[in-house]
C-alpha cells in the first residue's frame, strides 16, 4: 500500500469511528506494509492559562488530530515522538522532522492542535490559544499513542517548536503530569527548539528524570535565549538531566529549510522582553509591574523574523537522532 493510499484508508476509518462509533484504526487488524500512516482523533479541551494551572475541568471541549506514521512493518514495537508545531500551525518542518525520524525507524505523531479549533495561525494573536492548551493535547495523544500495538509505551517523547516547545519541555514537569497526564504513562524524553521560558511557573524546576534538551539559536529575537540559560540552570541544580545547545548566529525557526532568505514578521507578538511568573492563584504575572498578564502588556511587542541555518538545523537532527536511537534504546 502507498503511504497516499494509507492516508486515504486512514482518514475513512477515522470518520468512520467519528461518525459511526465503531472501530479506531488502531482496534483493526494491521496488515503487512512497508510504512504506514494513520490520522487519530483526539477528545481534549481549550483551556485559559488560569484554567489550566488551577485545574479547573470546565474549559470548552475540543476534538483534534493528528498523524501518526509508522515507518516500517513487522511486528517489532517502536519508539516514537509527539511533534508539536508553533504558532504557524504544520509546516514544511514537522514534514521534515517527520521525515528524519522516520528514516532511523522512529514512529512520528504529527500533532494538529489548530484546525479542530478553527485556528490558522496565532503568530499575531497568541490570545487564540493558550501554550499550555497544547500541552493537554500532547498528553491526550500520549494516551493513545500508549496503547498502539506497534509503539514502545516507555520509548514515547516529545518535541515541539517554539509555542509548541512549551509542552514538550513543561509537561516533564511532575505537577502537570500528575495534572492532566495519562496514569501509565509518560514521556520518554522532552525536547524543545527555540522553547519560550520566560514564565517561572510553581513547582516548574522539579521534573522528570527523563531527558530534557532544548536547542535555541543565540540571535533569536522572537524568543530570548536568556530565559531558558536560566531555567536550565535551575533544573540542574534540581538534579535534572537537562541540557541547553547554543547556535551562535541561528534565529528563530532556524529549521525552516524552505526559508533560503530571510522573512519579516513585522505584526507578530513577542514576549522576548517579558519576565512572568506564576502567583498560588493560577494568576500569570508580570514581574517588573507586579500587575497580570495579557497581551496588552507594555511588555509585549511586535517585529520578528526567522531565516534557516543549515548548521543549527543538521546538529540539532543528529543531537534528537541520538537522543532516541541511543539513549532511550540503553534506557529501555
Amino acid at each position: 500500500m502507498t503511504l497516499t493510499n494509507a492516508r486515504l484508508v486512514a482518514f475513512a476509518l477515522v470518520a468512520c469511528w467519528l461518525f459511526t462509533g465503531e472501530a479506531s484504526p488502531t482496534d483493526l487488524p494491521q496488515p503487512m506494509f512497508v510504512d504506514r500512516a494513520e490520522a487519530i482523533p483526539l477528545h481534549t479541551s481549550s483551556p485559559t492559562t488560569k484554567q489550566f494551572l488551577t485545574g479547573d475541568r470546565g474549559a470548552k471541549p475540543a476534538i483534534i488530530a493528528g498523524e501518526l506514521r509508522i515507518p516500517k512493518g513487522g511486528s517489532e514495537k517502536l519508539p516514537a515522538v509527539v511533534i508539536v508545531h508553533g504558532s504557524g500551525g504544520i509546516n514544511a518542518r514537522q514534514e521534515r522532522w517527520v521525515q528524519e525520524l522516520n528514516s532511523v525507524g522512529v514512529a512520528t505523531f504529527a500533532l494538529d492542535s489548530f484546525a479542530g479549533r478553527g485556528i490558522v495561525t496565532t503568530i499575531n494573536d497568541q490570545s487564540q490559544l493558550t501554550d499550555l492548551a497544547m500541552m493537554i493535547d500532547a498528553f491526550q495523544a500520549l494516551a493513545v499513542l500508549a496503547k498502539h500495538p506497534r509503539l514502545d509505551a516507555n520509548r514515547i517523547a516529545i518535541m515541539g517548536a517554539s509555542k509548541g516547545a512549551v509542552a514538550a519541555v513543561y509537561s516533564s514537569m511532575d505537577r502537570f503530569r500528575k495534572m492532566y497526564g495519562p496514569p501509565d504513562a509518560s514521556f520518554a524524553a522532552h525536547i524543545g527548539l527555540y522553547t519560550p521560558c520566560n514564565v517561572n511557573y510553581i513547582a516548574d524546576d522539579q521534573v522528570s528524570k527523563k531527558p530534557i534538551r532544548l536547542f535555541h539559536g543565540i540571535a533569536d529575537d522572537w524568543v530570548a535565549i536568556g530565559p531558558c540559560r536560566a531555567y536550565v540552570e535551575r533544573l540542574r541544580k534540581a538534579s535534572a538531566d537537562a541540557t541547553l545547545t547554543e547556535f551562535a548566529n541561528a534565529v528563530h525557526a532556524y529549521d525552516s529549510f524552505t526559508i533560503l532568505k530571510p522573512v519579516q514578521f513585522p505584526n507578530a507578538q513577542t514576549r522576548r522582553n517579558c519576565a512572568l511568573r506564576e502567583n498560588e492563584r493560577g494568576d500569570i504575572i508580570d514581574v517588573k509591574t507586579g500587575k497580570p498578564f495579557d497581551y496588552n502588556n507594555p511588555c509585549v511587542e511586535r517585529g520578528t523574523h526567522i531565516a534557516y541555518d543549515a548548521d543549527a538545523t543538521a546538529a540539532t537532527v543528529r543531537a534528537v537522532k541520538e537522543l532516541l536511537t541511543t539513549k532511550l534504546a540503553a534506557a529501555h
